[in-house]
C-alpha cells in the first residue's frame, strides 16, 4: 500500500527487506569489502570462473559511478569500451548476480511480480521516461550458465542495455531493464534473508504465460513501438514466449537468434580465413553440445544458411548431431520440439552413442559447446575433430560459446593443444592469448555484444513492425 501511495511499485525489488537486514548488510560491506571477501575465495573457484577481486573492485567503483553520475559513467565506458566490457557485462555480470542481495545499493529498471497481476499497466506510470525504445527483460530464470538466480537476474539486462548504450547509441534514458519476478526454484535464495525477490517457488503453465502476456500489453501500450529483448529464459519457456509474440510484437530472444546470428558469423569468417567461399558451409558436418534454446536456435540458423546455399531440407538436417543431457538427440525421442525434430538424427539406433563414438561414426568438422558446462570437451574429442576436419582439408571449428568463463566447453590454449594448433577457436567469454609452437595467437571472442546493439538500433530506427530470423519485416 505505502508503495502504490508513494508511485513505487514496480521501482523496488518485489520483496521488502527489515529494516535490521539492511543494517546488517552494510555493516557487512564496512567491515569487509567484496574485494577482500573474493580473495578469500578458493584460488580454483576464481580462476575457473575468470572473476578476480581486482575485477570485482573495478565493478565496484564503475556501479557508484553509474548510480552517481551516468553521463560520466557512460562516456568512461565510451573512451575504455574494450577493456571495461569483460567488467559491466561477461564474465563479471554473472558474479553481480549471484551476490546481488549484497551488493545491492540503488534500485535500477522495474521489477514486475507474480503479486502485480492487474496492476502492470498502472505501474508503467510510476517509471518517469515518457519514451522508451528498448526493454531488455528476463525471469532469471536461467542466467548465462549460472541457472536459476531469480530477481538477481536483473543485473544482466542492466549490463546488456549498458551495452546498448555504449555499442549502438541509445540514449540511457530511453533503455529499460526489466525482471519479472514469479518465483524462484533456487534453494540458497529461498533461504536467504537478504533475497530481494519472491521467496516461493517458480509460477509456472498457464498463470506464468498470462503474467507475461500482461507485461507484454502494458509495456507495448505504455510505449507503443518499443523494442523488447528476452534475455536468459529457461529452455522450457523460451521458444515458446518467442513464437507467442514474433509475428505481432517488435521482440526477439538473444540467447536464440541473437547467438545464432553471432555463430553464423563466426562459421562465415572461418571459411573466409581458409580461402573458402561462405557457400562451403554445406560441406561442414557439426557436433553441437548442448541442445537448450541456444543451442538449437544456432543449429537451425547453421541449417537454414546450407538450405539457403543448395542443400535440401534433409540433407541440412543430416549434417547436425546434437547433444543433451541425455546423449545424442535422436527421433526417438518424445515430444521434441518442432525446433528440435529437424535436427535430430533419424537412426533411432545410435542414441546409445557417447560424444567420442560420434566423433568416429559420423567425422564432424566443427564443434559447438553451448553446454553450460565447463570442460566437457575432452583434448580425445578435439583431436578427432581435428583429424576429421584435415581429411577434408578444412581446419577444424571449435566454439565454446559457453559463459561465464567457469562453464566455457575448453580453452583456446587446450583447443590449440590438441589440434595441433590448426583449429579456429572463439569463445563466448574472454581469455588470455594463447600460444602454439612459439608463437601467439589472440583468443577470438564470439559473443552476442556484437550482434544484439546494432540489430536493436536498426529495428528501432528503421520502425520495422516485427524482427525475423531473416532480419526481414
Amino acid at each position: 500500500v505505502e508503495r502504490d501511495r508513494l508511485g513505487l511499485r514496480g521501482l523496488l525489488p518485489p520483496r521488502v527487506i527489515p529494516f535490521e537486514k539492511q543494517v546488517e548488510r552494510l555493516l557487512q560491506e564496512y567491515h569487509e569489502g567484496f574485494r577482500e571477501r573474493r580473495m578469500h575465495d578458493p584460488p580454483d573457484e576464481v580462476r575457473k570462473s575468470g572473476v578476480t577481486p581486482e575485477m570485482v573492485r573495478k565493478y565496484g567503483v564503475l556501479s557508484t559511478l553509474h548510480h552517481r553520475n551516468e553521463t560520466l559513467y557512460y562516456k568512461i565506458l565510451l573512451d575504455n569500451f574494450k577493456q571495461m566490457v569483460p567488467i559491466i557485462y561477461t564474465p563479471t555480470v554473472g558474479w553481480t548476480c549471484q551476490h546481488s542481495a549484497e551488493l545491492f545499493r540503488r534500485p535500477r529498471g522495474m521489477y514486475f511480480s507474480a503479486q502485480d497481476q492487474g496492476e502492470m499497466a498502472a505501474m508503467c506510470a510510476n517509471w518517469p521516461a515518457q519514451e522508451v525504445d528498448a526493454i531488455v527483460v528476463t525471469d532469471g530464470s536461467r542466467i548465462l550458465g549460472l541457472g536459476d538466480l531469480g530477481a538477481s537476474g536483473m543485473g544482466i539486462s542492466v549490463g546488456k542495455l549498458s551495452c546498448y548504450v555504449v555499442g549502438a547509441g541509445f540514449y540511457p534514458h530511453r533503455v529499460l531493464p526489466v525482471c519479472i519476478d514469479v518465483g524462484t526454484n533456487n534453494e540458497k535464495f529461498l533461504k536467504d534473508p537478504l533475497y530481494l525477490g519472491l521467496q516461493h517457488h517458480r509460477v509456472d503453465g498457464d498463470r506464468y504465460l498470462a503474467i507475461v502476456d500482461e507485461f507484454m500489453a502494458a509495456v507495448t501500450t505504455r510505449w507503443p513501438g518499443v523494442l523488447v529483448q528476452f534475455e536468459d529464459f529457461s529452455y522450457n519457456h523460451a521458444m515458446t514466449l518467442l513464437d507467442r509474440y514474433r509475428k505481432h510484437r517488435l521482440v526477439f530472444n538473444d540467447d536464440i537468434q541473437g547467438t545464432a546470428a553471432m555463430v553464423l558469423a563466426g562459421v562465415y569468417g572461418a571459411l573466409r580465413a581458409q580461402g573458402r567461399p561462405v557457400s562451403d558451409i554445406t560441406k561442414l558436418r557439426i557436433c553441437c553440445v548442448g541442445a537448450g534454446s541456444a543451442g538449437a536456435g544456432v543449429s537451425d540458423q547453421l541449417r537454414r544458411a546450407m538450405i539457403k546455399h543448395g542443400l535440401s531440407e534433409e540433407e541440412a538436417g543430416r549434417n547436425f548431431w546434437m547433444f543433451d543431457v541425455q546423449g545424442l538427440v535422436t527421433a526417438k525421442r518424445a515430444n521434441l520440439p518442432p525446433i528440435l525434430q529437424k535436427l535430430a538424427r533419424p537412426e533411432v539406433e545410435l542414441d546409445s552413442l557417447d560424444m567420442m563414438q560420434v566423433m568416429q561414426f559420423a567425422k564432424p568438422t566443427a564443434l559447438l559447446g553451448l553446454s553450460g558446462v565447463g570442460q566437457i570437451f575432452s583434448a580425445e574429442v578435439m583431436t578427432q575433430i581435428g583429424k576429421c576436419a584435415e581429411a577434408e582439408g578444412l581446419r577444424p571449428l571449435i566454439f565454446p560459446l559457453s559463459n561465464p568463463t567457469a562453464n566455457s566447453e575448453t580453452t583456446p590454449q587446450q583447443a590449440l593443444d590438441a589440434t595441433g594448433g590448426r583449429a579456429i577457436v572463439a569463445t563466448g567469454s574472454p581469455f588470455p592469448e594463447a600460444s602454439y609452437n612459439g608463437k601467439a595467437i589472440k583468443a577470438s571472442q564470439g559473443n552476442n555484444v556484437y550482434i544484439f546493439p546494432g540489430l536493436a538500433l536498426g529495428a528501432v530506427l528503421s520502425k520495422t513492425p516485427i524482427i525475423t530470423d531473416n532480419g526481414k519485416a
